[in-house]
């Protein structure tokens, strides 16, 4: 599988025409960032990814709600999807500010004419301010039954903060202690791991064994596993 110059799978190395639009596509959405956080009710940011760039992909932004800024790193849902090759638009869902406040986010993805994605145009709400007015309303209106369940997005402020993020949610998923961690369960944290694109991020496989208490040619040798038993060449 060809990989971009990030070496997210699935989004291949652009030939001459894609660079094109990717380029065009990258310079018009810079042009909107600042206008639409204007335009957007409330107290909201609107983020640019280049996706090309990941994890550090950031190359625009508008507003402060998440503490992030230009050459920031994506989030755990944008980097699992490139791992995953699953880059999609998404709408209304549910992620936390840099203070912990509720947000309501949504991502745009941006393609190429061959249907490549290439960028990320993410919008970022404060719910507090419709939360108040929710409340207001419910004294005079029946009370509005919310919608299925969501899937939190967690924004960091840096790589060092989304690695150590992501070991966390793959060590705490296998419910077991390091200590008392025994292969299979090393490795179903390696598996983890690798799907949520850990291994995406600089030093990920010494960050990995260090976390797991193992040397990082064990790291290595839990991935080529993984990859027999996916039936993925070696």
């Amino acid at each position: 599988m060809s990989t971009s110059p990030s070496g997210v799978p699935g989004i291949a190395t652009m030939t001459p025409q894609e660079m094109v639009e990717h380029d065009c596509i990258l310079r018009t959405l810079s042009s909107l960032i600042a206008p639409l956080a204007q335009i957007l009710p409330g107290d909201c940011e609107v983020v640019l990814h280049d996706l090309f760039l990941l994890p550090n992909s950031i190359v625009a932004l508008e507003g402060s709600l998440t503490g992030r800024k230009v050459g920031g790193p994506a989030t755990d849902l944008l980097l699992q999807a490139a791992a995953r090759d699953q880059l999609k638009t998404l709408m209304g869902y549910t992620g936390k500010g840099s203070n912990g406040q509720e947000l309501r986010s949504s991502t745009i993805i941006m393609e190429t004419s061959s249907g490549k994605p290439v960028a990320a145009l993410c919008i970022n709400c404060d719910t507090r301010i419709w939360r108040t007015v929710s409340e207001i309303a419910a004294t005079m209106l029946p009370a509005i039954v919310p919608g299925g369940d969501q899937i939190p997005e967690h924004f960091v402020g840096d790589v060092d903060d989304l690695a150590e993020d992501l070991l966390m949610k793959a060590i705490n998923a296998v419910e077991v202690p390091v200590a008392l961690m025994h292969k299979r369960h090393k490795k179903a944290v390696v598996a983890e791991l690798k799907s949520s694109g850990f291994f995406i991020l600089r030093e990920s496989v010494e960050r990995a064994a260090q976390a797991l208490s193992v040397t990082r040619f064990t790291v290595y040798n839990y991935l080529k596993e993984l990859d027999r038993d996916q039936g993925d060449p070696a």
